[in-house]
């Protein structure tokens, strides 16, 4: 036995590869190489240094790199695969370098500057069975990581891997789901740039009144007081659905700051008691952690939408005085006279926003119509009644076509004759005209026309985005997509943001990067139909075609009656042949009956 000191330690491996590395010089050696260099120069290399790693050696088309925390490592080759993506957008499959990375933690071996044993050779053998553009990591790498970065592994089971005696379990991240473009909670540190204008989130107030059946009336406060702030072009405001995402929640405002990207938080609460309402609200600075102005608002029932004015002239006159005048005046807008269809209305958004099922879809319904029978020029109460249509529309609830679509008609068309100014009323008409009225042109400009009212108006910016992705506009449509995300990053309905964007990738060509958004879309609703069929379509023209086939056998047993033939059941019109063509043919490769 040697005596001679062997120098070891426990370290975080990285092994990264060149998936395809021999096609790719066969094609263009030189090309290939000077691109390989370059890549090493600006993004791996740097990227390993950043995250307080070493390139322990390189090994042509690959790497090997040693950190001392297994945390750094993972976080190092996301970022890595998320620059490589951004890097191969434009350039064709054929041309595109992509990297396997595999990641283990274990015992190694240090001799001059080289590192050897059982924990380099796993890492790399984990690279081995990562796919193109993804991640494998050990068991044990997995348990140090575990609830310490943003990113969601798939359990891939027990692995026997190439000369290394015990099989082990692995954990994958496929190609695409390292690189959210908006996270839902971003990792500590990760911050989202501030605007350019003073930027803004009303948090969801605290129902003071000890009924919880008043818990709608509080949330409705914080929603129009939303929808107040929206129209000030001077303003940038998070939408509802971020926001409401901190509910019931003890959060500091600097960490909301961070993750929702704004420079002040308002906060408060109402007592709603008999006939008198209490709106107490403070504003806070997120980057100090100061308070601006503190203010108790008290009034009458009958005074509800001038107490919500007050708050609003507070905020604007806090943080935007060069806002105009003429945009405060505008803002003050009594959606209704009738404070009963209003209470019935905000009871209805309640159910919209709980994300829920048919049963609660039909709920909001019955909602919206009781306040248009209380209020029958209450031109939001229109447009949410014809949203709700969509919702059934899109999940194949709608029993009575011809009849259904009729009454969208009549419910949209009401909505903008008595909402010219109403943007919520104009963007929910022209969702539905779209959708259900099957009138893109006319869907389309009713959007258009919300957005140059309200650019804070998340939704409006996402429903933009799939219009213009019917419309044979996939570019425009991904940046409405991004501008919804920014404006909401947190929001449950980030899956249809998200799934509209792989759409608007699938009509560009761009099949891989629709395979990652599709799988960005799927992972926290797997049965989202739409983001099926975009995983089923884009699997199918970037050659993976087992994928494909498992997009579709969910798709038919979630709607055994899915076929190519009825496609446009489920779709509202697209205006370019070629691309509804496209569409259908990769549905037939991907299992979809005639």
């Amino acid at each position: 036995m040697s005596s001679e000191h062997v120098e070891r330690r426990l370290a975080a491996i990285l092994a990264a590869d060149v998936a395809g590395s021999c096609r790719l010089i066969g094609i263009d050696e030189e090309g290939t190489l000077a691109r390989l260099k370059a890549l090493r120069r600006t993004l791996f290399d740097p990227k390993i240094a950043e995250h307080h790693g070493r390139v322990v050696k390189n090994t042509g088309d690959g790497a090997i790199a040693e950190f001392a925390s297994v945390v750094d490592a993972v976080r190092c080759a996301a970022e890595i695969q998320r620059g490589m993506a951004e890097q191969n957008i434009n350039l064709p499959q054929d041309k595109r370098i992509e990297l396997r990375i595999g990641i283990h933690i274990g015992d190694i071996i240090i001799e001059e500057n080289d590192i050897f044993g059982d924990g380099v050779n796993i890492a790399v053998r984990l690279e081995g069975i990562a796919e193109p553009g993804g991640i494998s990591i050990s068991d044990d790498a997995r348990r140090q990581i575990r609830g310490k970065v943003d990113i969601t592994f798939e359990d891939l089971g027990s692995q026997s891997l190439k000369n290394i005696a015990e099989p082990m379990r692995v954990w994958r991240v496929p190609n695409g789901r390292a690189m959210p473009a908006v996270p839902h909670r971003l990792p500590v540190g990760d911050v989202l740039t501030l605007p350019e204008k003073p930027s803004i989130a009303v948090l969801p107030f605290i129902n003071m009144s000890g009924d919880p059946e008043q818990e709608y009336f509080a949330d409705g406060m914080v929603d129009d007081i939303i929808t107040a702030l929206s129209p000030f072009k001077a303003l940038f405001v998070i939408a509802r659905n971020s926001s409401f995402t901190y509910k019931g929640r003890a959060v500091d405002v600097k960490q909301i700051g961070r993750e929702l990207g704004v420079r002040y938080v308002l906060e408060g609460s109402v007592r709603k008691s008999a006939n008198r309402v209490r709106i107490t609200g403070q504003l806070v600075d997120t980057t100090t952690g100061a308070h601006l102005w503190a203010e108790r608002f008290d009034g009458g029932l009958s005074d509800v939408f001038d107490l919500q004015d007050r708050v609003t002239e507070s905020v604007v006159g806090a943080i935007a005085p060069a806002v105009e005048k003429a945009e405060i005046e505008r803002a003050k807008r009594k959606p209704t006279e009738s404070l009963d269809a209003y209470a019935l209305y905000l009871r209805g958004l309640a159910k919209v926003y709980q994300f829920g099922n048919r049963q609660t879809n039909e709920e909001a319904l019955r909602l919206f119509y009781r306040a248009i029978d209380l209020d029958p020029d209450f031109a939001s109460a229109y447009g949410r009644a014809a949203n709700c249509y969509v919702r059934a529309k899109i999940n194949s609830w709608i029993s009575d076509e011809a009849n259904e679509t009729a009454e969208v008609k009549r419910l949209a068309q009401r909505a903008v004759e008595l909402g010219k100014d109403d943007a919520i009323a104009l963007a929910t008409s022209g969702h539905a005209f779209v959708y259900v009225v099957r009138d893109l042109e006319a869907g389309a400009a009713l959007i258009d026309r919300a957005l140059v009212l309200n650019s804070n108006l998340a939704e409006a910016w996402a429903w933009g985005g799939w219009v213009k992705n019917w419309l044979g506009e996939p570019e425009a449509a991904i940046e409405r997509f991004a501008r919804a995300m920014r404006l909401s990053p947190l929001d449950p309905w980030v899956t249809r943001m998200r799934g509209g964007t792989a759409y608007a990738h699938f009509f560009l060509g761009r099949y891989d990067e629709a395979v990652s958004w599709a799988a960005m879309a799927l992972q926290d609703s797997p049965d989202y139909q739409p983001g099926l069929r975009i995983a089923a379509v884009s699997n199918a023209m970037a050659g993976r075609p087992e994928q494909a086939h498992n997009a579709v056998a969910r798709l038919r047993q979630l709607n055994p009656a899915l076929r190519i033939s009825n496609l446009q059941d489920v779709l509202p019109p697209i205006r370019r042949a070629e691309d509804l063509s496209r569409y259908e043919e990769a549905l037939r490769r991907a299992g979809l009956p005639e």
